[in-house]
């Protein structure tokens, strides 16, 4: 969830949207957590805060391997993935 902090007057929700967009349309390998919106006339101060934390990668043995996807594999390897017994957590 995005802290969102609007000082100085108010902003429609569709602005606001667009400013988290382009924050994290810009910088993608960053995790946005807040937005400081301040209201300056016709002019908008914006201040983002990014999360110090990587986001969180997911990785598994799969067939000996240890991948997080599995675009890297060939069609026996994906196969051979499709057809291993899934245990329920």
């Amino acid at each position: 969830m995005i802290k969102v902090n609007v000082t100085n007057g108010t902003l429609p929700q569709q602005e606001i949207d667009y400013y988290i967009e382009a924050a994290q349309r810009n910088n993608p390998d960053k995790t946005l957590t807040a937005i400081d919106l301040e209201v300056d006339g016709e002019y908008i101060n914006a201040a983002y805060h990014f999360s110090s934390q990587p986001p969180f990668e997911r990785i598994r043995r799969i067939t000996g391997y240890l991948v997080g996807t599995l675009d890297r594999f060939n069609n026996a390897k994906r196969a051979e993935e499709s057809q291993r017994v899934k245990h329920n957590v």
